[in-house]
Formats: C-alpha cells, sequence, structure tokens
C-alpha cells in the first residue's frame, strides 16, 4: 500500500486527523465567543475532515494491531487504545452527524450539548495518543524484534561524534563517547 505496512500505514495518518479534531474544537468555541459564522463554517469543515481521517486512521490501527510483533504489555496498551480511538471517533461521529441532521438549525442547547460533547471528544484524543506514544516510545510497538536486538547491540558499541559534529549540541568535547 504505498510502499507502507499496515503500522507504517498507521502512523503516517494518526496526526492529521487528531490535529483536525483539535482545531474543530478550537474554531467551535471560537464561533460561539465571537458569533462569527466563518468560524462555525470552518469547525464543520474540520469536523468532516478529521472524522474521514480518524475513520482511516482507526481501520489502518486494527488493521497493524494484528501483524505487529508484541507481548502482553504492548497488546494491554493496544486494547486501551483501540477502545479510546473507537470511543473518540464514536463522539466526533455523532456530532458530525447531529450537526448534518438538523442542518445547522441547532439550538443553543444543542450547539452546548455538542460542544461539550467535542471537548469530551478532544480529552479522548489526547488520552489516546499517549497511549500510542507510550506503545512506540516505552515499548517499541511496530519494530520488530530483530531490528531491536540490532539497535540494542549497535547503541552498546557506542558512537563518536567527529570533529565540529556536535557544534550545537550540549557536548562539551566533539568526540564524547555515548
Amino acid at each position: 500500500m504505498f510502499g507502507y505496512d499496515w503500522p507504517r500505514f498507521h502512523a503516517a495518518v494518526n496526526d492529521l486527523p487528531a490535529a483536525l479534531l483539535l482545531v474543530t474544537v478550537l474554531f467551535d468555541i471560537g464561533a460561539w465567543l465571537t458569533k462569527r459564522e466563518s468560524l462555525k463554517a470552518a469547525a464543520l469543515w474540520t469536523l468532516w475532515a478529521g472524522a474521514i481521517g480518524g475513520w482511516v486512521a482507526v481501520l489502518a490501527g486494527e488493521q497493524a494491531e494484528d501483524v505487529i510483533e508484541h507481548g502482553e504489555a504492548i497488546h494491554d496498551l493496544m486494547e486501551t487504545h483501540e477502545t479510546l480511538a473507537l470511543t473518540t471517533m464514536g463522539i466526533f461521529t455523532v456530532v458530525l452527524a447531529w450537526k448534518l441532521f438538523r442542518r445547522a438549525r441547532l439550538t443553543p442547547p444543542e450547539e452546548a450539548g455538542l460542544r461539550l460533547l467535542s471537548v469530551a471528544g478532544l480529552v479522548t484524543v489526547v488520552w489516546t495518543g499517549a497511549i500510542g506514544g507510550k506503545m512506540m516510545f516505552e515499548h517499541a510497538a511496530g519494530v520488530r524484534t530483530a531490528t531491536m536486538k540490532a539497535e540494542i547491540e549497535n547503541r552498546a558499541a557506542g558512537h563518536h561524534h567527529e570533529a565540529g559534529e556536535a557544534e550545537g549540541h550540549d557536548h562539551a568535547d566533539s568526540t564524547h563517547q555515548h
């Protein structure tokens, strides 16, 4: 798939929808505070794009789950990540569907309820990302065992910086060993 396997595709497509959904909430709050229709329209368009992209990321994540090497720790985090991702997308899909169903003729209580629901969705977006980051950066989810073994051996061997290479870094000596 465009030179990507499922884990790499999931990694490639999961950031933009999260950013769009964050901006959706910000545009919506901005529209509410300023009464600007342009911000309300921007919120709807970013919601559309974020929801579509979010479901692509969820589907890619579902496929990636089946192909990455993992143990119990990653599996438990994956289950939590999956539940949060589905919850997040469920929330934003409900918000989008309700807005489309009502064709922008929302009552003030409906708008307030959807805004509150969107903020809750934003909390789950952040939580989903935090769990995904923990899987990747603390447990190397998606990194093959053979690759991890080779990297551990490479790091154990250390390295040095050539003269001038460490400029701009906090190294006192450009040949500092790690």
